[in-house]
């Protein structure tokens, strides 16, 4: 139910995001929240960004490791909304200073070609909502305002995301096999980090089919021409001004981001 003590962190957290600072309303600490108060207020002030002009293009997986998981003191994985304007075709350049300790990390970026209602999801296979696969580096705002990290704090404010670029590629899934398909992050020439499809909750079509199946859950679900990233192989990467990251594929090419 929603009260006084949801209200005042859910304006906490809208002004995290829009002012970069945190002004406290209340004494309540953050891990006070439950699961549902949590996701509650992401909702909430998604709402509000939408009134303000904004508009939901899609969806984020987070938390697909166990490792991760274990630390934040979850069962499953974390979802949170994808947001216009903070989502753009690359290659990018983009302003150091607009990000809190920016952090990135290599994303598959999936586009829903049909409704997953639950009937879609009794009929088919999930892999035939995918119209296309692109390229995709997502950002964060790598800073938890509140303390140690929680998943409180982590839930409520959509995950610490901050935008996600895209690569020009647009290719069919096909036959191709996500889980081995083989993703590289580099800043500048050099490799600094790794891994393959398997490391996301053991293929990123399984994170699809979980994102679709908690949306159902909670009386949502994914629709015609929203973008999903299921989360990524590899750790999260910090970036400092000057620094040329690039997301690499297998299969599915390239992105990059010019940081100044």
């Amino acid at each position: 139910m929603w009260n006084d003590t949801l209200q005042n962190f859910a304006d906490e957290l809208l002004d995290i995001f829009r002012y970069r600072k945190l002004e406290r309303r209340s004494d309540v600490p953050i891990t006070a929240l439950s699961l549902d108060d949590a996701y509650a207020i992401q909702a909430h002030n998604i709402e509000r960004r939408i009134a303000s002009g904004e508009r939901a293009v899609g969806y984020k997986v987070g938390c697909t490791s166990r490792a991760i998981r274990e630390q934040f003191g979850l069962q499953d994985p974390v979802s949170a909304r994808l947001m216009a304007p903070y989502l753009s075709e690359g290659p990018a350049s983009l302003i150091t200073s607009d990000y809190v300790n920016c952090a990135v990390e290599p994303e598959f970026v999936f586009r829903i070609g049909c409704d997953v209602t639950a009937e879609f999801m009794e009929r088919r296979h999930i892999s035939e909502s995918i119209e296309y696969i692109s390229p995709g580096i997502e950002f964060h705002h790598y800073k938890f305002w509140y303390g140690a990290p929680s998943f409180q704090e982590l839930i409520s404010s959509n995950a610490i995301h901050a935008c996600v670029i895209l690569g020009h590629e647009k290719r069919g899934l096909g036959n191709l096999d996500l889980e081995m398909e083989g993703v590289g992050l580099f800043s500048g020439a050099d490799l600094v980090a790794s891994g393959i499809g398997a490391e996301i909750l053991g293929g990123p079509l399984k994170s699809l089919a979980w994102l679709a199946g908690n949306l159902l859950h909670r009386g949502e679900y994914l629709k015609e021409g929203d973008l999903v990233i299921p989360g990524s192989p590899v750790k999260l990467v910090t970036v400092e001004k000057g620094a040329e990251i690039t997301a690499r594929f297998t299969h599915f090419g390239s992105v990059q981001a010019l940081f100044h």
